[in-house]
Order: structure tokens, then C-alpha cells, then sequence
């Protein structure tokens, strides 16, 4: 994991030139003989599991391991992760949506891979369930356990980057001055949004997070980015080495982008028509802005008021209290949560 005392541009640099290089060499092999491709296609869109890929690719020192946790992963500090998303669960996986996703949008060079590949603009209900189903999935109680989905899931993760990375490189639409496609740099910034940067979500929105609960959640997406192809070196072993990094990647990636701006749009016009005739354009809008900041807000486009401080206020009181009320037992508290959301109008 990391030992930088800083992240410095020369490093930060060398990271946007390199991928998943296990896994880009594996797609570029296995995509050359139409049957090999055909069989792993089928596995990715599949629900077989882990042992069926191992089956059909024998050899592959990345897959074989794909299911072993790094030597300095705690099984006590993931269990406390998956506790805490699960008593959150609700709220999280809303912020991913107002906070996590555009956050990421902001860095210009990383969102140019999801704008090219134009699933995010053309499927996108779609493909926001799935990232939803992927992050419910591997935050489940036991998704580490013998019978978990977490390392199946993050594998497919893994070689459908690897897959984007090579299609996006085949399509001559991709610029060198950009990075690598989802180089490492923009994955360290992508997991950083999905643990940190919710983090802050919960305590802008009137939650309590104490500094173990928040050692624990950042652990676990630790783990999940070491797992996904994540340099150990841009696995920030602190909380405030995780800090220096977001703002590392924010000072130098974030800048305003037309389809920085477009994915925005994309996204927050799906949110407003899912919640109909539960909160207006004008306070989802209001309520991205507040939990961004003006800076990120502004760069992306999101032209609206901030919620009134009244409303702000009636907000995190009421998530204040709500914490208090939380499920205790971590496994019915997801198995609630997950029900619910399976339950919502995706389109």
C-alpha cells in the first residue's frame, strides 16, 4: 500500500500512462480467437460463477488469484465496512448518484472513456442499475465469504474495463494527451469517490460518522480497488494519505468539459424523472450543488440554487435522529435496504 509521503505530478504522470497491464494483455489474447471471445462474453453477461472461468482460461496467474485478499486486508475492518453501508444503505447509494458519479464526471480526461463509449448517453438506466446491482453486490454482509459474489463481481468489473480499454483503443477516437483509458490515476479517483468522497456525503447530509466507521469503509474499497486491478501504490494507507490524494486528482484533473457537462445531464435528468412527484428538478439540483460545492458545480454545469438553509437544516436534523434509529443487525438492515431498491422504477 502507500507509502508517499506525497503524491507528486512526476508520479501522478507515470500512473495515467499505465492500465490493468494482467488484465489488458488477457482481453488482447483471449480477443484474438472468436471462441475464446465468445466464451468470455457469455461468463461476463452470465451468472456462472468464479470456478467457471478458471475452468474455461486455466493458467491465468490474475484469475487464479482473482479470489485472495491481499496480505494486509483485515477481515475485521471489512466486516465493520460492510456494516456501516449496510446501515447506511439507503443514503449511500443515493449519494452515488447525486455526489460519487458527477464528481467523477469533473475529472475531464477520465469521463472522455464514458463519454466515447456513449452506454452512460444511450442506455442509461441501464447502466446505472448496474453499477447500483455491482456496488449492492459487493457491500453485501459475507460478499468475501466462501459463498460471497464479491470476488466474481469485481472480476467482471475488472475485464470489462480491460474491454473498454481495448475497444476505446481500437476505435482511433482515443488521444495519447489524455492518459491511458481508465488508467490508474482515474481509478485511484473513481474508488476514492465511492468511499471518501461518500464519506463526506453523509456528514454534509447530517449523518455522524465516527473515525473508525469511516477507517472501515475506506478499508473495504481498498481492498475492492486492490482487487479491481489498483496499484497498491495508490492505496492510500490513512485517511488523510486518502485525502491528499483526492485533492491531488482534483487539483489536477478537474476542469470544466462539454462531456463532462453531457454526462451531467444525462445523469441528473435520469435522477429527476425516477423521483417524480417525490422532489422537484429545482431540489435535487439544489441539493447535487450543496453536496459538490460550487466549484465542482459549477464546472459541470449544475445551474441551480443551493437548497434554502431551512430545508438544509430540516435535512440533517432529520438524518440526525435517523441515525440514532438505525438496524442494528447489519445483515437485515442490507437484506431491507436491497429489497427496497430492487423494488424502484429503473427507467
Amino acid at each position: 500500500m502507500s507509502g508517499h509521503n506525497t503524491y507528486t505530478n512526476e508520479f501522478l504522470n507515470g500512473k495515467r500512462l499505465l492500465g490493468d497491464q494482467p488484465a489488458d494483455a488477457f482481453i488482447a489474447q483471449a480477443f484474438k480467437d472468436a471462441g475464446l471471445k465468445k466464451d468470455l462474453q457469455l461468463w461476463l453477461s452470465g451468472t456462472a460463477g468464479y470456478s467457471r472461468l478458471t475452468e474455461q482460461f486455466p493458467g491465468i496467474a490474475f484469475i487464479n488469484e482473482a479470489n485472495c485478499l491481499p496480505a494486509w486486508a483485515s477481515p475485521r475492518l471489512m466486516k465493520s465496512g460492510a456494516a456501516f453501508f449496510a446501515r447506511h444503505a439507503e443514503t449511500i447509494m443515493t449519494l452515488l448518484g447525486l455526489l460519487s458519479l458527477p464528481y467523477c464526471y469533473t475529472a475531464a480526461n477520465g469521463a472522455m472513456v464514458l463519454y466515447l463509449s456513449e452506454r452512460m448517453r444511450n442506455e442509461t438506466s441501464k447502466r446505472l442499475h448496474e453499477t447500483a446491482v455491482f456496488v449492492w453486490e459487493i457491500m453485501a454482509p459475507g460478499a468475501f465469504a466462501g459463498d460471497g459474489n464479491g470476488f466474481t463481481e469485481i472480476l467482471k468489473v475488472r475485464l470489462m474495463h480491460a474491454a473498454v480499454r481495448y475497444y476505446t483503443l481500437q476505435s482511433g477516437k482515443w488521444d495519447d494527451a489524455w492518459g491511458f483509458p481508465i488508467n490508474q490515476e482515474d481509478m485511484a479517483g473513481t474508488n476514492l469517490s465511492f468511499s471518501l468522497i461518500v464519506i463526506r456525503g453523509l456528514r454534509l447530509m447530517g449523518f455522524t460518522v465516527s473515525e473508525a466507521d469511516q477507517e472501515a469503509y475506506i478499508h473495504l474499497w481498498n481492498v475492492i480497488g486492490y482487487l479491481s486491478g489498483l496499484q497498491e501504490d495508490l492505496i492510500p494507507t490513512t485517511s488523510k494519505m486518502a485525502q491528499l490524494l483526492d485533492h491531488t486528482i482534483n487539483a489536477r484533473q478537474f476542469c470544466v468539459s462539454e462531456h463532462g457537462r453531457r454526462l451531467t445531464q444525462t445523469l441528473t435528468t435520469h435522477i429527476v424523472s425516477v423521483n417524480e412527484g417525490k422532489a422537484t428538478a429545482k431540489e435535487i439540483l439544489g441539493l447535487m450543488r450543496y453536496l459538490l460545492g460550487a466549484d465542482v458545480a459549477d464546472m459541470l454545469g449544475i445551474d441551480a440554487p443551493v437548497l434554502p438553509a431551512y430545508k438544509l437544516t430540516l435535512l440533517r436534523t432529520i438524518n440526525l435522529f435517523k441515525g440514532f434509529k438505525l438496524e442494528k443487525d447489519p445483515q437485515t438492515a442490507y437484506s431491507r435496504a436491497y429489497s427496497e431498491f430492487k423494488k424502484q422504477k429503473t427507467a
